[in-house]
């Protein structure tokens, strides 16, 4: 065995012992090792298309995180609380995690070199081998030695051969757990569960059916939304150009509910394979008896396979609008609107969770999350029923007007970290249904 061949083999050897882990700050593997994505997209060309613009490609640089996280960083003194603030980048840069740049969130970005800016990227998911605990990004990794020696990557395949680098059958790319790495989080410290989007697909029906996440998130692209309330028809093609017809080829546009981080970077595509994933992901139904002077509306899930909302589901609004005329078009009940400030009237049902500080006070920094206070979110193939009461004395027949919207954070949180009218937070109608009711 030569030099080189004994290097590689002893990096294996300690790439296997050692675990990508939410607490260490430990440099694991030299950045030269990683191989970038226009490299990749020299074969898998279509690959790379997809990607780029995705929220996988933006997650280093998405303007919001940026704002948000570093602003969650201002007056923290609690150590603990900031040990949380400064480790966003475990998920969002994993590349400089793991090489040792960004050392924390708070890192100016001018540090960060080019490769490890580029976000959730071809060779950091391609090199995993397997996780630990399934959350806090506690993947193993195994990358070659860079750009000339680029080792082995695995996938869902066991015939790929590719002339450029080694090829392996990866089980683990099979499943939901190699994406709920990354997707649940817990407080580093106080052990808050933050996001659960693989716990919320693992408790739904979805795995006894086979669909795994990859199942709706990587057979979506323009023209297939591929939500558990749609179709989701095989794509097949070429996995690189030039290798045999697949019957199908897994997309990369990853696109979840985040419609307006892609149209900031240009990318209309994925911003509309968002669209079109909310669109799917919902029904809306309204009771047309008004019994005991009330309107009954049903929110169903019908297309996620994860609760509604899901992630940072403390940011994340899913509200119902529901407005009530009567006779003359006179107004009579009208919740969920949007206030002039951006805010949303005090009436609306807003389907979320609440965090708390340990004495039951709200807030919305995670690095101050040490308890739950509220968990209301449609879970996947379940339903919510909210009821709103008539004023004393209306008369019908009344039109009932039912709408279900979603908005990737609140308009007046965005205002206080990136200034007033900096960012706007655009709201995607996700179902509606209206009836009118008759004496």
């Amino acid at each position: 065995m030569g030099k080189s061949s004994m290097q590689y083999a002893a990096a294996l050897f300690v790439a296997a012992m050692i675990p990508l882990t939410a607490c260490t700050r430990t440099r694991h593997f030299e950045l030269s090792r990683f191989v970038s994505p226009e490299t990749c997209a020299g074969c898998h060309g279509d690959i790379y298309d997809q990607w780029k613009g995705s929220m996988h490609s933006l997650s280093h640089g998405d303007p919001i995180y940026l704002k948000v996280a570093l602003n969650d960083l201002k007056g923290l003194t609690d150590p603990d609380e900031i040990k949380e603030a400064e480790l966003c980048v475990k998920c969002h840069t994993p590349v400089g995690f793991v090489s040792g740049l960004p050392v924390k969130t708070s890192d100016h970005v001018k540090e960060i070199p080019e490769l490890a800016q580029k976000g959730v990227q071809c060779d950091f998911c391609h090199s995993t081998t397997g996780a630990g605990k399934i959350y806090n990004a506690d993947l193993r990794l195994d990358p070659g030695m860079g750009e000339d020696n680029p080792g082995t990557k695995r996938g869902p395949r066991r015939d790929s051969v590719s002339d450029y680098h080694e090829t392996a059958y990866s089980k683990f790319h099979t499943q939901s757990e190699i994406c709920g790495a990354c997707h649940d989080v817990r407080h580093v410290v106080f052990g808050t569960k933050l996001e659960t989007s693989y716990e919320e697909w693992k408790a739904s029906p979805y795995p006894s059916k086979g669909i795994p996440c990859q199942g709706c998130h990587m057979y979506q692209r323009p023209g297939v939304a591929a939500t558990g309330s749609t179709e989701r028809p095989s794509n097949p093609g070429e996995s690189a150009s030039g290798g045999p017809e697949r019957e199908h080829v897994h997309t990369h546009y990853f696109a979840g509910g985040n419609s307006l981080v892609p149209a900031l970077s240009g990318s209309s595509i994925h911003a509309g394979l968002a669209e079109e994933r909310l669109k799917n992901a919902a029904t809306l139904s309204i009771d047309g008896s008004a019994e005991g002077g009330a309107i009954r509306v049903t929110v169903k899930n019908t297309g996620a396979g994860h609760s509604i909302p899901t992630g940072l589901a403390h940011v994340r609004q899913v509200w119902l609008e529901v407005k009530v005329t009567g006779e003359g078009g006179k107004t009579l009940l009208h919740s969920g609107k949007i206030e002039k400030t951006g805010a949303l009237d005090p009436s609306s049902v807003v389907y979320h969770v609440v965090f708390g500080d340990g004495k039951g006070n709200p807030v919305y920094n995670v690095a101050k999350a040490r308890e739950i206070l509220k968990d209301r979110r449609i879970e996947a193939m379940k339903s919510l029923s909210e009821s709103y009461k008539l004023p004393d004395g209306s008369k019908g027949p009344f039109t009932v007007e039912a709408k279900l919207w979603y908005r990737l954070a609140p308009q007046e949180l965005i205002d206080a970290v990136a200034g007033k009218g900096a960012i706007t937070i655009p709201s995607v109608l996700m179902a509606s249904d209206r009836v009118t009711i008759k004496p």
